[in-house]
């Protein structure tokens, strides 16, 4: 008998569906739903509010949060997708109030991270896949058929096109938008947009920034550290120590944000 938790004899009860399989070491929270068909497997923990459709798959050590939705078909925690994994211990955690649509893949994580790692107040559409050990942000958007290796990091607020391939290590910054049917094989610095295959940089996100409340001076700001980046002659080092010197960004530590991402890129950085 799976574990369900109840905080007063109040609470919402716990509606599992007569075809449905929860395994006893499973812990269920607060009105949990759990539709027809689905299998809950060992050391899963699922958040109050949660409801889970059918013929859903959460084969073991994941950790869903509050408020989630997961639609027919999802498979979660399933094993990484990698020849190195030799049956260790890790973990696929999904935040709060995150929707992940029909036939979705979320693998677990490796050793490397232990842990594949979804935000919160996510949208997951149908048939994207989260390969093992990638980390999202807060608020990301994955339209229909996004598909990434594994060790992909994506920031707070990013929206990914359709059927679009994310290489394993890229990260893309926050505040990102990256177009439909492209192959991102490179990083993809924050508040920027990029599309294509091969793709390319196409300035700032602006309208996403607006929608998200940056400020004019803000936008402005990193307006200009983009130019000083990407529309000098400089090689790209040189151009991120010149426009880290420029006094006046000192104050918007978005700006410090996008200029120091340059210095931890393990695959290069998309091209302007």
């Amino acid at each position: 008998m799976s574990r369900v938790r109840a905080d007063s004899a109040e609470s919402v009860e716990v509606r599992i569906h007569a075809t449905a399989l929860v395994d006893e070491t499973a812990e269920l929270g607060v009105g949990v739903e759990i539709g027809p068909w689905s299998i809950v497997g060992p050391k899963v923990r699922i958040g109050d509010g949660t409801r889970i459709g059918s013929q859903v798959l959460i084969e073991r050590n994941t950790v869903v949060g509050t408020g989630c939705r997961i639609h027919h078909g999802a498979v979660l925690g399933t094993d990484p997708q990698d020849l190195k994994f030799k049956g260790e211990e890790t973990f696929l955690v999904v935040g709060d109030r995150t929707t992940i649509r029909e036939y979705a893949t979320l693998n677990r994580g490796t050793s490397y991270s232990g842990e594949t790692r979804i935000g919160n107040d996510c949208y997951l559409m149908a048939y994207s896949h989260v390969a093992h050990d990638c980390h999202l942000g807060n608020g990301v958007i994955l339209a229909n058929a996004v598909n990434m290796g594994g060790h992909v990091s994506i920031g707070d607020w990013v929206v990914v096109g359709g059927l679009t391939a994310i290489h394993q290590f890229v990260r893309i910054g926050a505040h990102a938008m990256v177009g439909g049917a492209s192959r991102a094989a490179q990083d993809v610095p924050p508040y920027t947009k990029a599309a294509g295959s091969p793709m390319k940089l196409y300035g700032l996100n602006t309208v996403g920034l607006v929608r998200r409340g940056f400020s004019p001076e803000l936008r402005q700001a990193l307006r200009k550290a983009y130019r000083l980046v990407f529309r000098t002659a400089l090689p790209l080092s040189q151009a991120v120590a010149m426009a880290e010197a420029q006094e006046e960004f000192k104050a918007f530590p978005e700006v410090l944000h996008f200029l120091a991402f340059f210095r931890n890129s393990k695959r290069g950085i998309t091209a302007a």
